[in-house]
């Protein structure tokens, strides 16, 4: 196979040689051009055809979402943002994501080795995602009134491209909406921005979860980045668990945890989705769901950014029924609804 092709967005020279030299570790990749700025990336665009683009935010000229939402709009590619971990990076990031872009990683402020070891595979994994432009999808309708819950619980995981297919799902949903568990694999400062903009996207209460909190319908419940697995426990009712431990298939929180904890805790009484991601977390948890007897959903691969997590999971039987994301939301909804 054909090496990946690199361009290397930055405005600090210093910061474009630590991010080429960490992609040229991987024998995989191949970094084909630079700039430090986008009017200069635009050049090297064209003159290099990259397969994919690493991109920063803060540049001169034009801001790196300025140039991501051009790039997404004129000429579709994958891009992955290097950004600080800060609250206004944070933002920054989840905005670029819904623009389109695949992957976000941490720009190093101190050990810029941990820092960047991972980017390889974040690229690679780009590389092979499907980007679609930024006008493609039609918005759906607005959640419809009158939904009745159950009381069934809902368990949705993700990673790669979850952003946006997290946005679609919830957009469905009403302010009845059944209780909903989310494990998005992100960064510790992240989540908490990630689950205020979900909670203005949709008419459910999205908040970013806490130990103990007890488990009510109309509320979205994300687990917060890094610290701790988000489990379900009965204590007294549905309550989210924040457990410390080593990270699961590499994750932590783990969509594995979270949904072998659904299955021990809730049994048939819940749905399960599977979303967009690389690896195979969540497979054997949603397994363990339907084996106690809870209906299973898996995104398909013709909507998946990356169609590494679900594939997983359809491969070892765990998946019941594979949808596009735009259907995902409302096949939730209908297997929550209290039956007239």
């Amino acid at each position: 196979m054909s090496p990946i092709r690199v361009v290397v967005v930055d405005d600090s020279a210093t910061m474009r040689g630590l991010i080429s030299a960490s992609l040229r570790r991987d024998p995989d990749i191949e970094v084909v051009g630079s700039a430090g700025d986008p009017l200069e990336a635009r050049q090297t665009i064209k003159a290099v055809n990259p397969d994919v683009i690493t991109l920063d935010i803060e540049m001169p000229n034009m801001n790196g979402l300025d140039f991501l939402e051009r790039i997404m709009r004129l000429r579709p590619m994958p891009v992955v943002m290097v950004s600080t971990l800060t609250q206004a990076g944070a933002e920054a990031s989840l905005q670029a994501l819904e623009l389109g872009a695949v992957d976000c990683v941490a720009k190093p402020s101190g050990a810029v080795g941990e820092a960047l070891s991972d980017l390889p595979a974040r690229v690679k994994a780009a590389a092979r995602a499907r980007v679609r432009g930024r006008y493609d999808e039609v918005r759906p309708p607005a959640p419809r009134s009158g939904y009745a819950p159950s009381g069934d619980l809902v368990a949705i995981g993700s990673s790669t491209g979850g952003v946006e297919a997290l946005l679609t799902v919830l957009e469905h949903f009403p302010e009845t909406c059944p209780p909903t568990v989310i494990t998005q694999h992100m960064p510790a400062s992240f989540t908490r921005s990630f689950a205020a903009r979900l909670d203005r996207a949709c008419a459910a209460q999205v908040v970013e979860a806490y130990d103990g909190a007890p488990i009510e319908p109309g509320r979205v419940y994300l687990a917060p980045g890094g610290v701790a697995h988000l489990e379900v426990v009965r204590a007294g009712g549905l309550r989210c668990r924040l457990r410390e431990g080593d990270p699961v298939n590499g994750h932590r929180p783990s969509v594995d945890a979270l949904f072998a904890s659904v299955a021990d805790a809730v049994g048939r009484a819940a749905a399960g989705a599977i979303l967009t991601g690389m690896g195979r977390d969540g497979a054997e948890g949603l397994k363990a769901m339907r084996q106690a007897g809870a209906h299973t959903v898996g995104q398909d691969e013709a909507s998946s950014v990356v169609y590494g997590m679900p594939k997983a999971a359809f491969e070892i039987g765990a998946v019941e029924r594979q949808a596009p994301i735009g259907e995902v939301g409302p096949i939730l909804l209908s297997l929550c609804e209290k039956k007239r």
